[in-house]
Order: C-alpha cells, then sequence, then structure tokens
C-alpha cells in the first residue's frame, strides 16, 4: 500500500489528481491547469512541487568524506560547507546504482538525497560498502521536502524569509534558514533546468510552508506542479532520470556524465571498469523529431537500415513546442544534424541528433 506525504490533504484541496508513485501517493497534475500549463508556469514564473518522496540519509564520522570518495565518482575532496554536489554511484562494471545529490555540513557530517524508488536498493548498497568509523542513517521518515522553481522563485522566497537566510549561488544551501517562520534547510537547486528553491523541512510544518508559499506566489503566477510537469521539464532540460537515461547497464560515461568521474581520485568503485571503457560504442543523444509525432520511451531509432539504439524518455516539449527525445545510440550517429528514424508504433518517422540541453535558461540581466 502507497505512503502519503504530509502534504497529501493540500493536494486534495488543491484538486489534484493522486497516483501511486514510487511508493507514494502524489498528484501527477492539478485540476486548476494540467501538465502544459503548470509546465509553462515553471518556465515563465513559478512553480511548487511536492517532492517528500525523495530519500534522505545522513553519512557521519571521521571517515565519512573517505567513504564518499569511494562511493561516488564525483570528487568531494574540496566541496565546501554548504555546498552540494552532484555524483552517480557505480556498480563495479561502471553501471549507475543511482544518482544523488551530496549536502556537505562539514568534513564529518553530510546529507545524501537519492531518488525515492531507490532508497532500499541505495541505502543497503551504501551501508554494504562502508569502512572505517562512519555512520549512516535513514532519515526520510522525518523530512518533507518542497520544490519552488522557476524565474519568480527567487521574488516569492523573498517574501517568507530573511535575505541572510536565502542561498546566493546554485548549488549551495543554508542548514538553519526560516521559511514563513519554521525551521528548513534551504537549498539553490532543483529538476526543472530552472532556478529555484528546494525545502528540506519537517513533516509538521509542511502544509503551512506549502500554503504560505502559494499565497506568497499568487501575485507572481506561483501555480502547484505534479509528477506529470516535473517530467516534462526535466526533459526539456535534458535532465537524466533513473530508470530511463541512466541504470545498471548504463555508465556515466555512455550517459553523457563524464564530468562527474574523476579519473585523477585514488579509487572509487567501478573505477577500473570506467577506465578500461577507452573507447565509447554508444552514448545519450537529442533528438527533435522532424515528422508529426512522438517518440516515446523504449521506440526504436535506426539509421543505414539497421538498429542504432533506442529512446530513453520522449514527449512534446510544452515550452518550446516540438517534439523531443533523448536516446542511447551507437557512437557513431553522435554528430549533431545526422538524421534517423524512429519506429514509433510501426510509424517510421523521421528525427535529427540537436544538441543538449534542449531548453537553456535565460541569463540574468
Amino acid at each position: 500500500m502507497e505512503s502519503k506525504t504530509p502534504l497529501y490533504e493540500s493536494h486534495l484541496r488543491a484538486g489534484g489528481k493522486m497516483v501511486a508513485f514510487a511508493g507514494f501517493m502524489l498528484p501527477v497534475q492539478y485540476a486548476a491547469g494540467g501538465v502544459i500549463a503548470e509546465h509553462n508556469a515553471v518556465r515563465k514564473a513559478a512553480g511548487l512541487f511536492d517532492v517528500s518522496h525523495m530519500g534522505e540519509f545522513i553519512l557521519s564520522g571521521k571517515d565519512a568524506l573517505a567513504n564518499l570518495q569511494y562511493l561516488l565518482t564525483n570528487d568531494y575532496s574540496g566541496l565546501s560547507d554548504g555546498f552540494v554536489h552532484y555524483s552517480p554511484m557505480c556498480y563495479e562494471n561502471g553501471g549507475i546504482v543511482d544518482d544523488l545529490l551530496v549536502y556537505k555540513f562539514t568534513d564529518n557530517l553530510y546529507l545524501i538525497v537519492v531518488n525515492a524508488a531507490n532508497k532500499v536498493k541505495d541505502y543497503q548498497w551504501i551501508s554494504d560498502h562502508l569502512s572505517g568509523e562512519v555512520e549512516l542513517g535513514d532519515i526520510s521518515n522525518y523530512v518533507a521536502q518542497l520544490a519552488l522553481q522557476g524565474p519568480k522563485a527567487i521574488d516569492i522566497m523573498r517574501k517568507l524569509t530573511a535575505a541572510e537566510d536565502i542561498p546566493e549561488c546554485n548549488y549551495s544551501f543554508k542548514p538553519h534558514a526560516k521559511v514563513s517562520g519554521k525551521a528548513c534547510l534551504l537549498s539553490r537547486t532543483g529538476y526543472t533546468g530552472e532556478d529555484g528553491f528546494e525545502i528540506y523541512c519537517s513533516p509538521a510544518d509542511a502544509p503551512k510552508i506549502w500554503d504560505n508559499l502559494l499565497a506568497a506566489g499568487e501575485q507572481f503566477g506561483l501555480m502547484p506542479c505534479g509528477l506529470g510537469a516535473r517530467d516534462t521539464l526535466r526533459m526539456e532540460a535534458a535532465m537524466p532520470l533513473y530508470g530511463h537515461e541512466i541504470n545498471a547497464d548504463i555508465t556515466p560515461l555512455e550517459a553523457g556524465l563524464g564530468c562527474f568521474v574523476k579519473f585523477d581520485k585514488e579509487d572509487f568503485i567501478g573505477k577500473q571498469a570506467l577506465t578500461e571503457a577507452n573507447s565509447l560504442l554508444r552514448c545519450r543523444v537529442g533528438l527533435k523529431m522532424v515528422d508529426k509525432g512522438i517518440a516515446r520511451e523504449g521506440c526504436e531509432v535506426f539509421a543505414d537500415d539497421r538498429k542504432i539504439g533506442y529512446v530513453c524518455s520522449g514527449t512534446m516539449f510544452p515550452y518550446l513546442g516540438y517534439a523531443g527525445a533523448m536516446a542511447l545510440v551507437d557512437i557513431a550517429y553522435k554528430p549533431l544534424g545526422t538524421q534517423v528514424i524512429v519506429d514509433v508504433r510501426g510509424r517510421k518517422l523521421l528525427a535529427e541528433i540537436i544538441k543538449m540541453p534542449f531548453y537553456h535558461r535565460p541569463k540574468s540581466v
């Protein structure tokens, strides 16, 4: 039976269409808008998401950093207190266990945020590979998480939060902020391609923060947003999702995440396999549909009369106004402008390899 987040009743009052997702009942969209309206609200104004289903672990102890260095492909040795790093976490063969965020409080204390569907697996994997003086704790049940995203997110946050409590830089956070008078960890992160914030708070405080954010954001066009818009936004921004662009059979190098693999580290799980993969045979690419139609997950991709890969995720991009997708294809077809054929339920549709991300956030003036 699926769990309910602390905001379940808030979603019902707002007309949320509830669905089962990663063990939770969450809104896929709201009656007032729908996926397209919610998506475009995030691009033009702001959207508010319930992401309380995510998993949160605490890693602490004298050897916490050494364990992060071994568990993850990214390098955490130079991470400053109050900042966040993204990283894949790999198996010995280079396939991906999960991708996650690590928040640094001190050299001996870190918050690890993992994908909801992988929480149990990730906790076991990390636990099985710890060594030295270090402790791992799962605090997921004691944390609610809200995401305020979009160009107006900063204006909304300023109405409810003191200036000194607002993180100034992307991928930074304030561990002891107050939002609407409630204690929070306030992070300048997100999963939409926009500026925005993720708010970690007590489950008991989440409904008040949610309501006050919606009230403060009404003048700016803030909308509550569901899983549907969250997915189309991350696809438009070409952000990978576990189970789609990344999984146990796809390496970070194939997924285009090589910048998060630091081979100059002494060692990490999967390093040998990734080092030995001298020449990539396949890679993640962006597709723009030329013919009318939408390439969905699992659609086969062809070129030169043979199958060269498959679609990982695809949709009609609401803001950009065209159908696009991310696909895993043979490396020879990586060059921009390459034309391919996508089999969409028996229809052979023309598509073109284009640069990712599809959507670029406008630079601040």
